[in-house]
């Protein structure tokens, strides 16, 4: 299975999956697609209550989309002090944070025209 045959929602589920098994919180997905000049179609931002939790949630999302999908992320950033780290899939972002330093930099807001979807985790 190339690249190609996975889709942006085989991807989010995927990547979602990887941060509620490690019980990642406050899970949002931005979709923005209508919106002109963006680097992604979609942002997943979530977060961990320690740079531990926060590396936890990294390596888990990194693992499942590695075995169920047979892909990597184009580039990773951030893990050496774990506040912020970035998996870039191309056309899926995974914004990993730590809750003050998500508050700190508000990229929700950042793309307000952005459609939001909270996912509802059941821990």
């Amino acid at each position: 299975m190339g690249k190609k045959d996975i889709s942006a929602d085989q991807l989010i589920s995927v990547i979602i999956a990887g941060i509620e098994d490690v019980k990642g919180q406050e899970i949002s997905i931005l979709d923005l697609r209508e919106i002109e000049n963006t680097v992604c179609d979609y942002f997943i931002i979530c977060e961990g209550t320690s740079n531990t939790q926060v590396n936890a949630i990294v390596n888990s999302v990194q693992k499942k989309v590695s075995k169920e999908l047979k892909d990597h992320p184009w580039h990773v950033e951030g893990e050496d002090n774990a506040e912020w780290v970035l998996i870039d899939y191309v056309n899926v972002v995974v914004h990993v944070f730590q809750k003050q330093i998500r508050q700190y930099y508000d990229i929700e807001s950042l793309w307000g025209d952005a459609k939001t979807t909270l996912i509802e985790t059941s821990y």
